[in-house]
């Protein structure tokens, strides 16, 4: 008996062991992927990219300044050859340096993070915050209430992000003075940023969650646990809410990326620093390794994010672990 509970224990380390390995492949490919993919639409921008190290666009730099430029950074040589150089150079964790700035990639990518991640994560918890109390409420008995809170979630789901920021900021700075319409470096000048990102992606997630509790609630352990004697608030917290959170959980790593995408338009709209304005600066001026650099932190971020959403449903459905033993139990 003790041999056959350390080899089921030993297969169960081994299942996950080769879980986690593949999820790993799969994270590299996925890089690989965006990798090639930024790569290639890059060249199919219009303009020379040598045009960025020598003032950018309309600089009206000498053919010879150009030419210079171009050997300078490898641009003379094959695009196959460009490449190849790119993926070995971000096989050993090197970025490449900036066209116009003249400085390591991962420099500006340094400088630029902290606003958008703190913007992103903040987005993401009120969206969460949002989505959670719409389910909560659409969770009960009242139909009138799950009709209101879905017609809700998907007028907000629906609001594009630059035109909810407009009503924001006629609202809150116009109307009410409130909040500041710029970045001020505080944590006022965040406020209405994280609003704009977090309102359409809170709707999203709360009509994923929203289909989950409708099947939870129909499902056999609900009436087991009202039998038990479970109040109808524990049902709904425990039972119900928990297990409609999965889909929108399987959501997060979505929701970052909407939210970093998003976060381009609204960081211009309210001259905040961060990737967004460093990213639509470098398309400007067709600055090829900061573009590559931000796409693929962004894809880095996804993966990141990918992976814990994964773990932290095996921690909120039990039913992921089980399924993962049972697999290993079968061979």
């Amino acid at each position: 008996m003790a041999r056959a509970g350390y080899r089921g224990l030993s297969r169960l380390r081994a299942g996950t062991l080769v879980t986690a390995l593949s999820r790993l492949a799969g994270a590299a490919a996925v890089m690989l992927i965006v990798a090639t993919l930024a790569f290639g639409a890059l060249q199919l921008i219009p303009g020379d990219p040598a045009e960025a190290a020598v003032g950018g666009p309309g600089s009206q730099a000498s053919a010879a300044a150009l030419e210079a430029a171009r050997a300078e950074f490898g641009l003379d040589r094959p695009i196959i050859v460009q490449y190849f150089d790119f993926l070995w150079r971000l096989v050993r964790g090197d970025l490449g340096v900036s066209y116009s700035q003249r400085i390591p990639v991962a420099e500006v990518l340094q400088h630029a993070i902290g606003p958008t991640l703190a913007l992103a994560a903040l987005s993401l918890a009120i969206a969460w915050v949002i989505a959670l109390t719409s389910v909560f409420i659409a969770s009960g008995s009242s139909r009138a209430a799950r009709a209101v809170t879905s017609a809700l979630d998907l007028v907000a789901a629906a609001m594009p992000n630059f035109w909810l920021a407009s009503l924001l900021v006629l609202l809150f700075t116009g109307v009410l003075g409130w909040l500041p319409a710029v970045s001020t470096g505080e944590f006022a000048g965040i406020v209405l940023p994280a609003l704009a990102l977090a309102i359409p992606t809170s709707g999203f997630i709360a009509q994923v969650c929203r289909a989950g509790v409708e099947n939870a609630r129909s499902a056999p352990f609900i009436e087991s646990a009202r039998a038990r004697g479970e109040t109808e608030a524990g049902v709904r917290l425990r039972h119900i809410i928990r297990h409609g959170l999965v889909p929108g959980l399987n959501m997060t790593a979505w929701a970052l990326g909407s939210l970093l995408g998003g976060a381009a338009v609204i960081e211009v709209i309210f001259a905040r620093p961060g990737l967004g304005r460093t990213l639509v600066s470098a398309v400007t001026v067709r600055d090829i390794p900061v573009v590559l650099g931000v796409v693929l932190l962004a894809a880095l971020a996804y993966v990141v994010v990918t992976l814990i959403t994964d773990l932290t449903i095996a921690k909120v459905d039990p039913r992921t672990e089980a399924k993962l033993q049972q697999a290993v139990a079968n061979g």
